[in-house]
């Protein structure tokens, strides 16, 4: 019999980790927002241009669906660092001096280990580029005599990522390891930025909307398919793909698992607000009990060869029992 265990513990562990930060961080995204949530119909809106953009992403060309996602995912870099670069000066300064080393030392490495790949060396002249900018925010930074946030911090997570992506996406260092960090961390960022806009209600809604709405998109109209490969294509981290653990070989070679950052998103977001609703520890066994399900689903679909199956179903079917068992017990609870 087939297994993996490696996918299962990445949904468990991008969930539990955004589950813990956002304690720590909503507030402050609460503020940015203004307070802000998502009401009944927003919800249905978001769903609509979610299954809209799935059905059409692949009649638009590579260049544009690239640029797009970059240009995302680089302002959520620069957005979250910004939003929480108003830390100590000594905290900056240090943070400027690691990316000025870590800017230099990849250039200068990428020449020996890279030198076959055409384009490291343009990427190795960005790096350096961006080494002197950081030199130049680190004695900005020791001039500054205020603490607010600091927009030239939050230039350098994205533009680590722009660099990376253009000019070493070819390379191995790219695919799996920093196209799989980058797909993690992205989920998590997600998962904190838009979990703040949910309430429980809402929350409820959008989960079945788009349970429904992905097993159409996969099992009916196969769209979401087709979309997920014309995007993967352009190696964007949007997808996480892991070797099965433990290995399962083919004809092709080692057997890999993708799932893509919107089912981290679906589970994070659930996870989220059953911590709100619940607490810390309905909420963790509630991403146990999900991580679990996708685990089972994974099994069946290891070894009876399916070639594609609903993520957030893999995933709800664990949650939605467990939250049933709980509303049940409190009800026999609260009877005289």
């Amino acid at each position: 019999m087939y297994f993996d265990i490696a996918m299962p513990l990445t949904l468990f562990a991008v969930t539990v980790t955004a589950m813990f930060l956002s304690g720590k961080i909503e507030k402050k995204l609460k503020i940015t927002f203004e307070e802000k949530e998502l009401g009944i119909r927003d919800v249905v809106i978001l769903i609509a241009m979610i299954s809209l953009a799935v059905s059409i992403v692949v009649f638009i060309p590579q260049i544009a669906v690239m640029s797009v996602f970059l240009f995302v995912y680089s302002m959520l870099l620069f957005v979250f660092t910004y939003i929480f670069s108003s830390f100590q000066k000594k905290t900056a300064m240090v943070l400027c001096a690691f990316f000025a080393i870590a800017s230099i030392l990849i250039a200068t490495i990428s020449f020996f280990i890279f030198g076959s790949y055409g384009m490291v060396a343009y990427g190795a002249l960005a790096f350096y580029c961006l080494c002197l900018f950081s030199l130049i925010a680190l004695l900005y930074e020791k001039r500054r005599t205020n603490i607010k946030e600091r927009w030239y911090l939050a230039v350098l997570p994205s533009a680590v990522f722009i660099i990376l992506y253009i000019f070493y996406n070819q390379t191995p260092l790219w695919f799996p390891y920093l196209l799989n960090t980058y797909g993690a961390v992205f989920a998590v960022l997600v998962i904190l930025y838009l979990g703040s806009l949910f309430t429980w209600r809402t929350t409820l809604v959008f989960s079945a909307l788009l349970t429904g709405v992905d097993v159409f998109l996969v099992l009916v109209t196969r769209a979401m398919i087709s979309a997920a490969t014309h995007v993967s294509e352009l190696r964007l981290p949007v997808l996480i793909t892991l070797q099965t653990i433990p290995a399962i070989m083919t004809p092709s070679g080692f057997l890999c698992m993708s799932l893509g950052l919107g089912d981290f998103f679906f589970s994070g977001l659930i996870a989220v607000q059953t911590l709100k609703k619940f607490g810390k520890n309905f909420a963790l066994l509630s991403a146990v009990a999900m991580a679990t399900s996708f685990f089972i689903f994974e099994t069946l679909i290891l070894n009876f060869e399916v070639s594609a199956f609903p993520g957030t179903l893999m995933i709800i079917c664990g949650w939605l029992p467990l939250l049933a068992f709980k509303f049940l017990r409190e009800k026999i609870t609260r009877q005289p």
